[in-house]
Formats: structure tokens, C-alpha cells, sequence
């Protein structure tokens, strides 16, 4: 202890000083030296002499911050759920998730037979993909699920690679039900596929080469190929399967032809079903705000027909085609078929393209009036995994249906519980409900899928709205339209969009230019082509002055040649050392008068600059060359070209202004670039676009300080203003 005491003060006087010594280097580390950013911070924990075991914990936990951010940008339901209202929103999604619920059985069921398929699959295409999209999904309020144009161009794939039996009996049918659904739901998975990669690598950007005319056009021809094809439904037709281009004509003429052997009884069905679809339809419209939901007449008719149905004997009393067998409870997952993948990759890739364009579109709608944001790339994720998940459990491809849709907004709901709830219900419906619908008549649901085109339907008065507005829009959804009836649904796709890119193209290439001219007392050009006539023909004034002054080179030339054979008579008496003088003399003056032809017609020269010989005989007083040989001048000494419009330039407008700058200084007139983007000057830069006769002299920032500036540098042209052009 004694040792310890003694020693004690200097240990504590050393360990003060080492303490403030160290305190002072690190105050002067710190004020000599930089922060450290991210990139040295990661070199010293790389090489520091922290423990490994910290270098990995800090790795573990910056893995961990990215997939949980990655998990919540590709799963949103975690996001908005914890936070979910419940006191303001879950009444109004319940009440929206049955009314949507109450539409999308018997639409479901009715679009299982537009895609060939037996309705219990329609079903499964009702659940599966609404709960998946759930998870998912960005839009509050579209509801997803079967859809009309989505289960025709299904349709049209499964009748042309699993076509109909030779016979009805029921072997052939339960073979050829089977190979539908594994070619459906093989197309589902595939479309999945498509959909998804497509939204991991952020190509959501591809729905904007669909333009509003060619999605209009394109959902009405779809509109009337879903018509055509529930024809025989409606009638007790047997008709043979179609594929390919003119399909739908050979079906319309086969329905004229066959029309004798219609069923009464089935048409009298189809008939009465579709007066109490419209009558109550036509109620929910007038009695909209007075009704608290709408009232579903598609489950009423639904379930009015099955009683009627099992009560009267339709199928064996008046031969009247039903549903017939829906199974209860869920079917097991089963993987795709591999091999069929080659031949249904292209309608694969448009059934994609298709789904996302009127997803998406409807989402916008929705998310514009109602205050929030959809995620294009997400949306695609969403649509992909519903179609993949849903394929593997054999559904077919859905989208979002535009009733539902909007039936789901007007009764409440609020967020994508309403489709939750519905898909619930649809489930119940699976397990415990379904097989009471065996006696429903397909003609019943046939009349749900026509009577639900009327909106669709009514989109052919675009063409008159298109007419007086934007008669290149109409000609797309033309085109479009007679593309898709004639071609079928992927090649009419497949021709619209080239034709819409096509258009595009044509119409760059044919610009709108004008004169412009300022208002007075301010620095404001309008057009005044519709005031006066301003112009000039460049290539006719071009074309003159060369003819004219190659025509005075040759009377030149030949008065030269006559002084050089007078000269020679005159010579010929004095020796031959004058003889040698005057041939020397006579070459200089030719070489001289065709060096100076080259100069003044060489690209970029300025016309006044010119000093051979000819040229300046060939001016006038005032220094014009045009006026000397009696052409007529220009009404303008400058011309200056408005850029603001171009976002870039390629080598072939470079070449183009270059020939611009050089036609122009051939009549005398001075050209000049305003109101230039940065990038557009970077560009004409890298393209060696300015040299020594086009300067950055001749660019402005704007049209009035090019105006001022070619007002004070007039051409020697007297009482000739400024020409603006805006290309």
C-alpha cells in the first residue's frame, strides 16, 4: 500500500498528460481531417481492427433493412393493413365485398363458359386471384377477377387447341373439358410469368403505346366477339369451332344458317332472363341514390332460373342445355404443362399486355378521384402472381371487370378488404353451395355476359365524338376495331399497335411550322400565317442565280477567248516572248476567274466576303448579287429559327440545319438559333454541328434577343425585316 501511495501522484500527473495529450490529437484529427463518407467508413470496418464478428453483424443487419424495404415495396399489405381504419372503413368494405360478391358469382359462372371451360371454374377464377391481388395489390377499389374480353381471348386459345368433340357423348365432353383446363390454366401460369418479369425489371412504362382510341376500339371489337360467341347459347346451337383470322364471320354465318334448328325453349329463357337483367338494371339507375346497394339482379335471376329449372324440367321437358354438375370444395394444385408453352406464348404475351392496359387504366381512374397513388410496376407484380398462383390451382387468366369495379367504389368501399371479403364468400359458395346450381340453364348465363356488353357496346359512338375531335385518333380505333374483328383478338392486337406506332412515326416526320410575328411593343411572336403570305422559294432563287452566273462565266469565257485571239494576231508580229507573256496572263485570268466561281459557291461562305473578280462585277451597288442579276430579293435579311420544341437532334437534322444555314446565305439571308435546350446544344456539339462559317455566334436564348440582335446587324438589303420560324 505504501509503494502504491508513493508512486500514486506521478501515475495520476502521467495519466492526466497522456490523457490531454491524446485529446489534443484527436481535436487536431478531427480538424485537419475530413468527415469520413460512406465509401471510407466501409474500407476501415473492411480493414479495421474491429472484430469480425461486428463486420458481420453490420452486414446482417443491412440485409436484413433491405429485404424488409424490398418486402414492403413488393408486398403493400403490410403497409396499409396496421394502419387500416377500422371504425371509418370496414362497414363500407363489407357491404362492397358482398355486393361485389352477389355479381361475381354468376359472373363468374357465365364467363367460365365464354372461355370454354364448365362454370365451376369460373368460380375458382373468382377466388384464388381477387385474394392474391389483396396481398398485392396498389388500387383500393378495382375488383379483380373474371372479366369479359379476358375470357374470350381464353376462349379462343382453348377452342383451337382442344377443340369439340365429334359427338356429345359425355367421354368425349369430360376428355375435352379436361384439355381445356390444362391448356387455361397453363396459360394462366404463363401469362403470370410474363406479368411479373415485366414488373420486376419496371416495363410498367409499356401500357403507354396503348393509347385511350386504340383501348376503346379494341375492348369494342372484343365486345362484339363476346356477342357473337354466346349466340349459340342463346339459341340451342351446336356450331363447329373457328379459330384464326375471319373466325368471327364464319361463326355469325354459320348461327344465319343453322338459326331453323333454334330451341324454343331456349330461347324464350334467354329472352325472359334478359328483360329482368334490363328492367333491373334500368331500376338501379333511376333509384340510385335512394337505394343503400343496388339490387342484385344477376343473383335474383340467378337463382329465380335454378327454381324454375328444377321445377318445370327445362332440360328434359323443352331440352333446355343447363350447367349440370359443379363439384364441392377446392381442387388440388397442379403444375402447368410444360410442352404446350410453345404454343401459347404469343397469346400468352398479349392476354398479359391486355389485362395490365385495362387493370392499370381502371386503377388511375380510381386513384385520381379518390386521392392516391397506383404503382404501375407493382400492379404488374400483383396481376402476375394472382394469374400464376391462380394457374397453378387451375384458373384461367382474369383482370378487373369495369362493373364491379365501379359497384365496388359506389356501395363504400375503401380499400382491398371489400375484395377480400368477397372472395370469402365466394369460397363459401365453393365448398358448400355450389352443387345448388346444377339446374341453372346456360341461356340465363348467356344473357348475364350480353346484357353486362352494354357498356361496352356504347363505345361505338366514339366514332362520331372521334370525328369532330381527332379524326387520327378515329382512324386508330378503326383500324383497330376492323383489325380485331377480322384478324381475331392477338393479330388485331398485334396490328393496331404497329399501325398506332406506325401513325406516330408519320406524323413526326410531317411537322407544323410557322412565321411569326411580334406583337407590338412587347416581346411576344405569334403566327401570322392566317394574316399574310410570307415566304420565298429557295431552291427556284438557288436554282436561277447558278444558271445565271454560269452563264455569265461562259460570256467571260468567251470574251476572254476572243481578247486571247486578238491578242495572238497582234503577237504574232512582235516575237514570241510577248507571245509567252500574253498566254500566261490570258491562264491567270482563267485561273483566277474559275478559283473565285469555287469560293463564292462553296458551302458557308458569306457572300460579301467574296473577292474574286466575277463576283464583284456581278453586284449591285449595294452589295446584293441577286439584285445585280435581276432575281427577286427576299423580303427579310435574317431568318431565325424557334427551337424550343426539339428535345433532340440525330445526324440527319444536323445535316438539315446545316443545309438550311447554306441555302439561305445563297439569296442573302443571315440565319439564326434561339431558345435551344442545354441537351440540344450538347448534342449539336458532339455532332461538330458549329465551325468557323456557323459560330455559336448565331445561337440566343431566346427568339426577342435573336430579333434585337439581327434588327442592329441588318444585311445589306434596304427595308427588309426579320423572319421567325418556329419548327
Amino acid at each position: 500500500m505504501g509503494l502504491a501511495d508513493a508512486s500514486g501522484p506521478r501515475d495520476t500527473q502521467a495519466l492526466l498528460s497522456a490523457t490531454q495529450a491524446m485529446e489534443l490529437r484527436r481535436r487536431d484529427y478531427h480538424m485537419e481531417r475530413p468527415l469520413l463518407n460512406q465509401e471510407h467508413l466501409e474500407e476501415l470496418g473492411r480493414w479495421g481492427s474491429a472484430p469480425r464478428t461486428r463486420q458481420w453483424r453490420t452486414w446482417l443487419q443491412c440485409s436484413h433493412a433491405r429485404a424488409r424495404a424490398l418486402l414492403l415495396q413488393h408486398l403493400p399489405v403490410l403497409v396499409w393493413l396496421p394502419r387500416y381504419p377500422v371504425r371509418d372503413w370496414l362497414l363500407g368494405d363489407l357491404l362492397s365485398g358482398l355486393s361485389v360478391a352477389i355479381m361475381q358469382l354468376p359472373q363468374g359462372l357465365a364467363y367460365a363458359l365464354l372461355a370454354g371451360l364448365p362454370p365451376v371454374f369460373g368460380l375458382y377464377s373468382s377466388f384464388y386471384p381477387v385474394f392474391i391481388y389483396f396481398l398485392f395489390g396498389t388500387s383500393r377499389h378495382i375488383s379483380v377477377g373474371t372479366f369479359a374480353v379476358m375470357s374470350v381471348m381464353v376462349g379462343s386459345v382453348t377452342e383451337s387447341l382442344a377443340p369439340q368433340a365429334l359427338n356429345d357423348s359425355m367421354i368425349n365432353e369430360t376428355a375435352r373439358d379436361a384439355a381445356r383446363v390444362q391448356v387455361a390454366s397453363t396459360l394462366s401460369v404463363l401469362v403470370g410469368l410474363f406479368q411479373v418479369g415485366l414488373g420486376l425489371i419496371h416495363f410498367g412504362f409499356v401500357v403507354t403505346y396503348l393509347s385511350e382510341p386504340l383501348v376503346r376500339g379494341y375492348t369494342t371489337a372484343a365486345a362484339v366477339q363476346v356477342f357473337v360467341s354466346q349466340l349459340k347459347y342463346v339459341f340451342g346451337l351446336h356450331l363447329s369451332s373457328h379459330s384464326g383470322p375471319l373466325s368471327l364471320i364464319y361463326t355469325v354465318l354459320e348461327v344465319c344458317w343453322k338459326l331453323p334448328q333454334s330451341k324454343v325453349g331456349t330461347v324464350v329463357t334467354a329472352a325472359v332472363a334478359g328483360v329482368v337483367l334490363v328492367v333491373v338494371k334500368l331500376l338501379n339507375d333511376k333509384l340510385q341514390q335512394q337505394l343503400p346497394m343496388p339490387i342484385p339482379g344477376e343473383l335474383l335471376t340467378l337463382i329465380g332460373a335454378t327454381g324454375i329449372s328444377y321445377g318445370m324440367g327445362l332440360k328434359h321437358r323443352f331440352d333446355v342445355d343447363v350447367v349440370g354438375n359443379i363439384p364441392a370444395g377446392l381442387v388440388p394444385p397442379a403444375a402447368p404443362n410444360t410442352q404446350l408453352f410453345s404454343k401459347l406464348v404469343g397469346s400468352a404475351f398479349t392476354i398479359a399486355v391486355v389485362g395490365f392496359a385495362i387493370a392499370i387504366s381502371l386503377g388511375k381512374i380510381f386513384a385520381l378521384r379518390h386521392g392516391y397513388r397506383v404503382d404501375s410496376n407493382q400492379e404488374l407484380v400483383a396481376l402476375g402472381l394472382s394469374n400464376l398462383i391462380g394457374g397453378i390451382f387451375q384458373c384461367f387468366p382474369v383482370s378487373c371487370s369495369m362493373s364491379r369495379s365501379l359497384v365496388q367504389e359506389s356501395t363504400g368501399g375503401n380499400s382491398q378488404v371489400a375484395g377480400a371479403i368477397s372472395s370469402l364468400f365466394i369460397l363459401l359458395i365453393i365448398v358448400k353451395l355450389g352443387e345448388l346450381f346444377h339446374d341453372l340453364p346456360k341461356a340465363v348465363l348467356a344473357a348475364i355476359i350480353i346484357v353486362n356488353l352494354k357498356g361496352m357496346l356504347r363505345q361505338l359512338s366514339d366514332v362520331r365524338s372521334l370525328w369532330k375531335a381527332n379524326q387520327a385518333d378515329l382512324l386508330i380505333w378503326l383500324v383497330t376495331f376492323m383489325a380485331t374483328i377480322l384478324l381475331n383478338l392477338d393479330l388485331g392486337l398485334v396490328v393496331a399497335v404497329i399501325f398506332s406506332l406506325v401513325l406516330v412515326v408519320v406524323r413526326t416526320q410531317m411537322p407544323h411550322y410557322s412565321v411569326l410575328g411580334q406583337v407590338p411593343d412587347t416581346d411576344i411572336y405569334r403566327d401570322v400565317a392566317e394574316y399574310s403570305e410570307c415566304g420565298v422559294d429557295v431552291d427556284f432563287l438557288i436554282s436561277q442565280k447558278k444558271k445565271l452566273l454560269k452563264k455569265r462565266e461562259q460570256l467571260k469565257l468567251k470574251q476572254l477567248q476572243k481578247e486571247e485571239k486578238l491578242q495572238k494576231q497582234a503577237a504574232s508580229s512582235k516575237g514570241a516572248s510577248v507571245s509567252i507573256n500574253v498566254n500566261s496572263s490570258l491562264e491567270d485570268m482563267r485561273s483566277n476567274n474559275v478559283e473565285d466561281c469555287k469560293m463564292m459557291m462553296s458551302p458557308g461562305d458569306k457572300m460579301e466576303d467574296a473577292t474574286a473578280n466575277g463576283q464583284e462585277d456581278s453586284k449591285a451597288p449595294d452589295g446584293s448579287i441577286l439584285k445585280a442579276l435581276g432575281l427577286p430579293q427576299p423580303d427579310f435579311h435574317s431568318l431565325i429559327l424557334d427551337l424550343g420544341a426539339l428535345s433532340f437532334v440525330d445526324t440527319v437534322c444536323l445535316k438539315s440545319l446545316k443545309n438550311i444555314f447554306h441555302d439561305f446565305r445563297e439569296i442573302e439571308v443571315e440565319v439564326y438559333m434561339a431558345a435551344c435546350h442545354s441537351p440540344v446544344v450538347s448534342q449539336l456539339e458532339a455532332g461538330h454541328f458549329f465551325d468557323a462559317s456557323i459560330t455559336k455566334k448565331h445561337l440566343f436564348a431566346s427568339v426577342h434577343d435573336a430579333v434585337t440582335f439581327a434588327l442592329q446587324h441588318p444585311r445589306p438589303v434596304p427595308d427588309s425585316p426579320v423572319s421567325v420560324t418556329r419548327l
